[in-house]
């Protein structure tokens, strides 16, 4: 996948998008694409979608190892909208636009909340709050404008949602049974086994101080709030950088060698871990006797 604008915060240009995500600006459909194929270009999109008042802050775009198919590739670039984010208390409200010119993938929305204090972006797992299909026929452009104004209004009520959780206390034992279940989603193969030495608990590791316990004993943990417990376990997720030493083959007379988790670049990947945590977390709730509002 291409680079993106790491910051997460700052409004993306069009130019920055040709550099992140040149399959937007295809002018034709990839050659596998029939003839029934309707070609709208997401730069027609992401035009329609600026003029009604949505910005684009991130931009990623998988490759391909099929020569020449790279500049038609699936694309995901994130938008919030201004009368949103004037609203927004930490937590933005945004709408996660999904295409391809490949026949990978149709027009597909999301839900999605960036938190400010940490630049992460999570994707909206229940699909009350928004996840909308368009197919590659018909009015595209107006189809996904209707659907993204739908989805950034429903996103913004995930936000009363995020209130509970951030005044739901979860005890040591959940939040290790919260990681546990977040680690074999990263982890698992195919089988569901797990092989590598980096542990459940380093998932629950807070990378800034907003994000530690407050008793001055547990920098090690998350504050014992479901929200950022589930903010800390998909960082670290997602964006890698975890280490652990495997297993001494020889007895223990040497350490083993070093591994260090990468950053999820994946956009299916990164897609599907975002909302089976946002999925776990509600889960979570359920099980603190807190359901999600209808």
């Amino acid at each position: 996948m291409t680079r993106f604008n790491s910051q997460f915060v700052n409004a993306l240009s069009i130019a920055e998008l040709r550099h992140y995500v040149p399959s937007a600006f295809a002018t034709s459909a990839h050659s596998s694409r029939s003839s029934r194929y309707t070609h709208i270009p997401t730069s027609e999109v992401i035009s329609g979608l600026v003029a009604q008042g949505f910005t684009p802050f991130k931009a990623v775009q998988s490759r391909s190892r099929i020569e020449g198919k790279t500049e038609f590739t699936k694309h995901m670039i994130r938008f919030r909208h201004a009368d949103a984010v004037a609203q927004a208390n930490g937590n933005i409200p945004e709408v996660v636009l999904i295409n391809s010119h490949d026949g990978t993938s149709a027009y597909k929305l999301l839900a999605g909340i960036f938190r400010m204090i940490c630049t992460n972006g999570l994707i909206i797992a229940d699909k009350k709050y928004g996840e909308l299909s368009v197919h590659h026929k018909g009015n595209i452009v107006d189809q996904v404008i209707d659907g993204s104004f739908q989805i950034i209004g429903e996103s913004q009520k995930a936000l009363g949602q995020i209130d509970t959780w951030q005044n739901l206390r979860l005890t040591s034992g959940e939040q290790d049974a919260f990681a546990e279940a977040a680690h074999t989603l990263r982890f698992a193969d195919s089988e569901g086994e797990v092989e590598t030495p980096i542990t459940s608990a380093q998932l629950l590791a807070p990378r800034r101080m907003a994000d530690r316990a407050d008793d001055g004993r547990s920098w090690s943990r998350p504050a014992p709030d479901l929200y950022r417990t589930l903010n800390v376990v998909q960082e670290n997720v997602i964006k890698g950088g975890l280490s652990a030493r495997l297993p001494s083959e020889n007895n223990g007379r040497s350490l083993g060698r070093r591994v260090t988790t990468r950053e999820v670049r994946g956009i299916d990947q990164d897609v599907r871990l975002n909302r089976a945590l946002w999925q776990l977390a509600e889960r979570m709730a359920e099980l603190k006797g807190v359901r999600s509002a209808a």
